[in-house]
């Protein structure tokens, strides 16, 4: 049994716990859950209130560490904390009082934590079709490591992954023996949360064309082609660095006027999705949101394609 009276910071371990437990969280999420609940703690011993106990958490505590938040200076950037990373602080937060509420300990409710507007996050970078052409079509595959960026644009675009799950894609998963195949295979996404993804026609004949041409034994699917990395004996498995810089490098050299990252490409698939009709629910499972107001992000792109639709069909003076 918690006891219910012991200063705020001395729960971490149960709550870590219960995130485990109860939650069902990832190591990675646990960690920076840990991470994020540590500066806050922080902060209350530079203000003399590290015995604070949760039944005396109040708004004006709250207030006060989104301003010292706010403020803040990242000892890396030299810069203050972005508002997406203050949320992450924020969140953190609202989870351990969340906790607090499920083992009936008194507390502030987590619903009292507004989090930071952040009006760069309203915007979802995408590219419009012309400039996916352009970017899909601009590496040279008579070359091998053509062969393989192609084959990560088209299945990046085709499949909506995260860069990290692209990343951690091995050969085994992909079988194809027709260019024609209905190509679809499991990943394991945020919160080990497994789901189906799907390869258009576009992808598998960029897929066969990379993989036809590989004459090695490694086991991951996209491997780098460094001077010598054949003979050292370990896995050469692109880092999500490295895919994050290929996909830069064919920004450049299709003279795309956005900056996109292999995220966009995501963005650009979701939003296609929705373009073409497909519903909210269903781009949701696409994606592996767990929650859908994650995916919701998306309907202002296709809210502003409705309203100039209404504004040029409806909004006529006819009578």
């Amino acid at each position: 049994m918690l006891d219910k009276q012991k200063p705020i910071n001395k729960y971490l371990i149960d709550f870590l716990d219960y995130c485990e437990i109860e939650k069902g969280l990832s190591s990675k999420t646990q960690e920076n859950y840990s991470r994020f609940l540590k500066k806050f703690f922080t902060w209350l011993k530079d203000i003399n209130q590290d015995k604070l106990t949760p039944s005396s958490i109040n708004k004006d505590y709250v207030w006060k560490y989104k301003v010292y938040l706010s403020r803040h200076i990242d000892p890396r950037t030299k810069k203050t904390l972005k508002k997406s990373t203050q949320n992450y602080y924020l969140i953190a937060l609202r989870s351990l009082l969340d906790f607090f509420a499920e083992k009936d300990i008194s507390s502030l409710p987590s619903s009292s934590i507004k989090l930071a507007k952040d009006k760069s996050d309203k915007d979802v970078k995408f590219l419009k079709l012309e400039e996916l052409a352009r970017l899909l079509n601009s590496p040279d595959i008579s070359t091998m490591i053509g062969r393989r960026d192609k084959a990560i644009l088209e299945t990046l675009f085709s499949t909506g992954l995260r860069v990290a799950e692209l990343a951690a894609l091995n050969r085994d998963q992909i079988k194809i023996k027709d260019i024609d195949d209905d190509i679809e295979t499991s990943v394991i996404g945020k919160g080990e949360k497994i789901r189906t993804i799907y390869f258009s026609k576009r992808a598998v004949r960029a897929l066969k064309g990379y993989l036809r041409a590989r004459n090695d034994m490694d086991e991951s699917l996209f491997i780098n082609y460094k001077r010598g990395a054949e003979m050292s004996g370990n896995s050469r498995r692109l880092t999500v660095k490295s895919i994050e810089d290929i996909v830069k490098k064919y920004v450049l050299i299709s003279g795309l006027p956005v900056m996109a990252t292999p995220h966009t490409l995501r963005h650009s698939f979701a939003t296609d999705l929705l373009n073409q009709g497909v519903d909210l629910r269903t781009v949701q499972e696409f994606l592996g949101h767990s929650n859908i107001a994650t995916t919701q992000i998306y309907t202002h792109v296709t809210n502003k394609k409705l309203r100039d639709l209404h504004r040029k069909v409806h909004d006529k003076e006819r009578f």
